[in-house]
């Protein structure tokens, strides 16, 4: 290419770190918050008041039965029914049993003389009802006065008393000194107990040498021939292409 083409000292080049333009992806416009819709409205602008349509109810597939313009008897009308007089044919009604009323003999007037005649009145002397029994009251000799000696009284102060325990025969004068125990009836205190106790070691058994119980391979379990392998080449990773280069010697 002409070199007369370019004007100053810039020339195409690889840029040294990513820019926008080289990505494939949406630019940093994507990232601001739109500003229509309701959701995730930008805060920095004014939003206007959104409504939603509601769904749209379904029919009922099935219905509870006829309307009222159904139900209407025939032959009626605003006035009522429409025809003639009309007449129907019943059952004899079965006849019905006489009331037997009482006779004059049924009545006995003398026996009214409280309800028709004036009468004074009249007291009865009446047996004792179970309710009206004794309950067992004790009497006066069922009750016990309290005695105004000693400690426990509750109405009445009382002075100290004191009580006199019974002797003992440990330490007193019946005492049988030739009952007590002798020298030999004590035990040897370890001197270890009172005084600082030395070390002490114990002879134990001969014990095995440690070994190691594991099972180990031999010399036959293993392959050496399989591991000879002539080195071959490997393929390194793919950089990207719009990787900034190493760059040891900077120009000035």
């Amino acid at each position: 290419m002409d070199k007369s083409v370019w004007v100053g000292t810039w020339r195409p080049h690889r840029p040294r770190g990513p820019i926008a333009a080289l990505h494939s992806g949406p630019g940093p416009k994507y990232m601001l918050p739109p500003s229509t819709g309701y959701k995730m409205h930008d805060p920095s602008r004014s939003r206007a008041p959104a409504f939603s349509f509601g769904m749209k109810i379904p029919e009922p597939s099935t219905t509870c039965g006829p309307g009222p313009g159904h139900l209407i008897p025939q032959r009626m009308t605003v006035r009522g029914p429409n025809g003639g007089p009309a007449f129907s044919l019943y059952g004899r009604p079965r006849d019905s049993s006489l009331f037997r009323t009482p006779g004059p003999g049924r009545y006995f007037p003398e026996r009214a003389t409280n309800v028709a005649y004036p009468q004074p009145p009249g007291h009865s002397m009446a047996r004792r009802t179970k309710d009206l029994q004794s309950a067992g009251t004790p009497g006066p000799a069922a009750y016990s006065v309290p005695s105004l000696l000693g400690c426990r009284l509750i109405h009445k102060a009382s002075a100290p008393t004191y009580s006199i325990s019974g002797r003992t025969s440990v330490g007193s004068f019946c005492q049988d000194l030739s009952k007590t125990p002798g020298p030999c009836a004590y035990h040897e205190v370890n001197p270890g107990v009172y005084k600082t106790k030395a070390p002490q070691f114990t002879m134990q058994p001969r014990t095995s040498m440690p070994q190691d119980i594991c099972k180990k391979p031999g010399p036959a379990a293993y392959y050496p021939q399989q591991f000879r392998q002539t080195p071959g080449p490997s393929f390194g990773i793919r950089h990207s292409e719009y990787q900034a280069p190493l760059i040891m010697d900077p120009q000035e």
